[in-house]
C-alpha cells in the first residue's frame, strides 16, 4: 500500500500524549516498527517548535511517517497548539498509545482534541500490552490495531492487516 495510491501524498505525523520525554521514547520504540507495518518510511521529527515552519515543508514532501515529538495539546510559547496548527494545515495524523495509557480517558481525551481542532486523524495504534479487539470496538474509536512490545515480531497477515485497515479508514476520510 501507499499513500500516493489513496489519494494522500503527504505524509503522516505520528502524535501521541503525555511528557514529552515519554513521548519520545513512545515513538523511538514503536514509530519504526509501524512505519514498516504500513508499508512508509520512517522519517525525522518535526523539530521546530513553530508549527508553521514544521509543516509547510511537509505538504511537499512524499508519504512517510513522521514524529512530533510533544504532546499536540501542549500550549506553545505564545498562543495556539500543535493540534490546533494541525487542523488548520488539513495534516492527517496517526494517534499512538502505549497499552498502559489504555486504561484512562486518554485515547478518547486525544481524539475529541483532534476533533475539536479538524485534524484528518487516519486512526490510533496500540503499541505493547495485550489486544482486546472487542473492547477497541466498544470504545467507538477508529482503532487501526496493534504493534507487539519491543522485540515480538508481526507476521506478514498481521502486518498486512495495519496497512488494511490504514487503507479503509482514510477511504472513509476521504469520503466523508
Amino acid at each position: 500500500m501507499t499513500l500516493s495510491r489513496l489519494g494522500m501524498p503527504r505524509p503522516l505525523v505520528l502524535v501521541a500524549a503525555g511528557p514529552a520525554a515519554a513521548v519520545i521514547a513512545l515513538q523511538q520504540q514503536a514509530g519504526p516498527p509501524l512505519a514498516s507495518a504500513l508499508g512508509l518510511p520512517w522519517c525525522g521529527p518535526l523539530a521546530d517548535r513553530v508549527p508553521q515552519l514544521a509543516l509547510a515543508p511537509l505538504a511537499q514532501q512524499g508519504p512517510g511517517l513522521v514524529p512530533l515529538p510533544l504532546d499536540p495539546g501542549l500550549p506553545l510559547p505564545g498562543v495556539g497548539h500543535w493540534a490546533e496548527a494541525l487542523g488548520a494545515w488539513r495534516q492527517p495524523v496517526l494517534l499512538l498509545l502505549a497499552g498502559d495509557q489504555l486504561h484512562s480517558g486518554l485515547p478518547a481525551a486525544m481524539v475529541a482534541l483532534l476533533l475539536q481542532w479538524q485534524v484528518p486523524l487516519a486512526g490510533l495504534v496500540q503499541w505493547g500490552g495485550s489486544w482486546d479487539r472487542e473492547a477497541r470496538r466498544a470504545d467507538g474509536l477508529p482503532w487501526l490495531g496493534w504493534l507487539p512490545p519491543e522485540g515480538a515480531e508481526l507476521d506478514g497477515a498481521e502486518r498486512g492487516q495495519l496497512a488494511r485497515a490504514l487503507e479503509l479508514r482514510w477511504r472513509q476520510i476521504v469520503d466523508a
